[in-house]
């Protein structure tokens, strides 16, 4: 079942968000992004009061992703990026991105605070970060 709607262009707009940021971390890697793209979509809080649509999401300006400035993040999604995008819609969520509303993708180590959020962990070569309950609930909340 579905946490977020989502018609077949979305779902593939999100699977080609998650390979252009995190095909090298592997398929979890694109899971957790997945997993913020979603929370992003689910919640109306912070910079995502606005936020309704995975279209939205993806597009959007300031705040939004570094893949879309690239070519490849314009590549057709394939079916095995597709299932994953699924798989998050379908509100599958992975440590450390479960409630994650940001990623970054630091030189080193990843910092204990990312504008002014906190680091939930990191996964290969991205720290995901998590807004405060008091500041976001609804992204701490069980399907």
């Amino acid at each position: 079942m579905a946490v977020i709607q989502a018609n077949a262009n979305e779902v593939k707009l999100l699977a080609r968000l998650m390979r252009a940021e995190a095909e090298g971390d592997g398929e979890l890697g694109m899971l957790m992004v997945g997993n913020v793209g979603v929370n992003r979509v689910r919640v109306r809080c912070l910079d995502f009061v606005d936020i309704n649509s995975i279209e939205r999401m993806v597009w959007q300006s300031p705040g939004g992703f570094e893949a879309v400035h690239y070519p490849y993040f314009y590549q057709r999604a394939r079916e095995k990026d597709i299932r994953l995008a699924q798989r998050c819609i379908n509100g599958e969520r992975f440590h450390p991105a479960e409630f994650s509303l940001w990623f970054f993708r630091p030189d080193g180590p990843c910092p204990a605070r990312w504008w002014g959020q906190w680091n939930a962990g990191r996964y290969k070569s991205h720290c995901f970060y998590n807004p405060t309950q008091s500041d976001c609930p609804d992204v701490y909340r069980t399907y």
